[in-house]
């Protein structure tokens, strides 16, 4: 997917600089440094094949199992050449700023022995560009293979030779050459034998288990609901130690946040991702203080989505011929007056306190402290005799003088331009979160509680992820649903992959709120090609763009994470840094224990 990236300018615990094999400590040996175990709660991977996967639990597998075409530095945040895991060894653009020329690598294979060339990053685009399989990544191309337009900047990718791709785009910006990256190279001498040219069928065997790859580990074995496990592949020419050293990875399914920080805490996971509820025990308790520990900025934010399109009638950005599609508005979100109310009905200071343990920065757009654009001044106010009168304004009205009824429609924009009978409806809305974090559902009722304060009918639920959470996410059938956005790397405070009309696509795209306004677009565009990317006068463009976001409110933007990390006492070449904490786990010693 394209990326939002942030320029990170944080205090942090630790300091991470690069880890060389001089520098690391003594590991015993080939596949004898333990097993690296993580938990998780974002369910079972959807896929094992990143051409068609997009959540969170898949791209946690396969990111282990290819390549990037370029990659980015765990220490600066920036495409780099010649990176541990990724193909190019360098790259030029032409004087026009539209012909970009990447050079690669001649030195990697994958682990069959078969070279790893262009044509594995031309068969991954040529199955993205065909429109048979369901891909956000799409959006990168001006146009799809059947001449169908994209909306992206890429007009074409080639490949002269075997060591050499080259894209062209439409016009020179400032954020494409990163699109060059969200379709990941797959090897194509397997992929061409098992699908040829019919890329759909990909989707009718997702969990395919790869039988060639390249990276540290290999070879998923997957047990639904309890685990998976990758073995070390000691053919990966760029492990840290000359040699990948945990003998297994292995992610636990967990049932939820706490239970995953006692079974780290016991010794049986490797790794934990500290909840912001626990992070002040691992600063404090006595027997915690052993772990080490490394403290940062989050790089993304949390929010509520709220769905701007009925539900009942989901619809893309664009039709066929690439018009526009009116949406027609959701029943209760469509009005932007609505939206406001619940900005004011909700608490943030007393949420982030309350139940984060104050580990938490709130933010009221995409942008977030550490951007290169952020403005503090944006913030929502917590006024709930405002939320009341922006209700009534907006036709949903007091009808009995309780507070613990619901309010009804009475001329609400709804009633007005789509169904006269709507009129006397309740104010009711869906909240769900995804099930398994404790957190989560604790702000999912804590927003419930509220809403319901103000006039709403809110019904909370957590559902679970992959069978139930997803399917009306992406499918756009949902009213409030609460998730994160990881931002990405390298940096830009673009947003083109989550508001664009050409992203709304049901069932794929990740404009799933169905949010359309021709001046943020306009100005984000023009973000794109300012001249030499000044960036001054893009930070001037942002900033509107922010005012609008702020003003219109497709999510309720609810804050980015103090987050934590921590490895177990003993684990050794651990080199954490804020662009990631688990770059050099091919040479990690863990000394975790239990399995299940």
């Amino acid at each position: 997917m394209k990326r939002i990236s942030v320029l990170m300018l944080v205090v942090c615990l630790a300091v991470g600089f690069p880890l060389t094999a001089q520098e690391a400590e003594e590991a015993p040996g080939p596949g004898l440094g333990g097993i690296v175990i993580d938990g998780s709660t974002a369910g079972d991977p959807a896929t094992f094949n990143p051409l068609i996967g997009g959540d969170t639990a898949s791209s946690a597998v396969y990111s282990w199992l290819y390549p990037a075409i370029i990659g980015v530095s765990p220490f600066t945040g920036l495409e780099e050449p010649n990176l541990a895991g990724a193909m190019a060894s360098g790259w030029e653009y032409d004087e026009t700023g539209t012909v970009l020329t990447i050079q690669l690598r001649e030195d990697i294979s994958w682990n069959d022995g078969t070279p790893i060339t262009s044509a594995d990053y031309m068969w991954s685009i040529e199955a993205v560009r065909s429109g048979e399989i369901d891909s956000p990544r799409a959006g990168i191309f001006e146009t799809m293979a059947d001449g169908t337009p994209a909306g992206g900047n890429i007009v074409s990718i080639e490949a002269p030779d075997d060591y050499t791709v080259v894209v062209t785009f439409r016009k020179a910006d400032c954020i494409s050459f990163s699109d060059v990256n969200d379709v990941t190279p797959v090897p194509a001498h397997v992929f061409s034998e098992l699908y040829g040219d019919d890329y759909g069928a990909m989707t009718d065997e997702p969990r395919r288990i790869p039988t060639v790859s390249f990276g540290a580990f290999k070879d998923v074995e997957f047990a639904a609901g309890e685990r998976i496990s990758l073995l070390a592949d000691q053919s990966y020419p760029d492990a840290i130690l000359g040699f990948v050293s945990p003998s297994e990875a292995v992610t636990l399914q967990v049932a939820d946040e706490n239970v995953e920080t006692e079974r780290f805490i016991g010794g049986e996971l490797s790794i934990l991702g500290v909840p912001a509820t626990r992070q002040e025990e691992f600063r404090t308790d006595e027997k915690l203080l052993e772990f080490p520990r490394f403290e940062f900025t989050g790089n993304g934010f949390t929010f509520f989505g709220m769905n701007h399109a009925n539900p009942d009638n989901p619809q893309p950005g664009f039709d066929e011929e690439g018009n526009l599609i009116p949406q027609e508005p959701h029943p209760v979100l469509g009005d932007v007056l609505v939206r406001q109310a619940i900005s004011h009905a909700v608490d943030m200071d007393a949420l982030i306190e309350g139940i984060r343990d104050g580990n938490g920065v709130k933010v009221a757009t995409h942008t977030i402290p550490t951007s290169w654009v952020y403005n503090p001044e944006l913030q929502y106010e917590y006024n709930p005799e405002l939320a009341m009168e922006k209700l009534t304004q907006a036709g949903w009205v007091d009808h009995d003088d309780d507070p613990n009824t619901a309010r009804i429609c009475e001329d609400c924009l709804f009633a007005r331009e789509v169904d006269a009978d709507y009129n006397g409806s309740e104010l009711t809305l869906d909240l769900h979160v995804p099930a398994g974090s404790e957190v989560g559902e604790q702000m999912g009722l804590f927003f419930q509680a509220e809403m319901n304060k103000v006039g709403f009918n809110a019904i909370f639920e957590a559902i679970d992820w992959g069978s139930a959470f997803l399917p009306e996410l992406t499918g756009q059938t949902f009213d409030m649903n609460m998730l994160g956005w990881s931002l990405g790397l390298p940096v830009d405070p673009d947003i083109s992959s989550f508001y664009y009309p050409e992203v709304d696509v049901p069932g794929s795209g990740f404009n799933f709120v169905s949010y359309y306004n021709a001046e943020l677009i306009e100005l984000n565009d023009q973000a794109r090609v300012v001249p030499g990317c000044d960036t001054e006068t893009r930070a001037e463009l942002y900033g509107r763009v922010q005012e609008i976001l702020f003003n219109d409110m497709p999510y309720f933007y609810m804050y980015v994470s103090e987050a934590m990390t921590a490895v177990l006492p003993g684990t050794r070449n651990w080199n954490p840094t804020p662009y990631s904490r688990t770059y050099s786990t091919d040479a990690w010693v863990s000394p975790a224990v239990a399995m299940p």
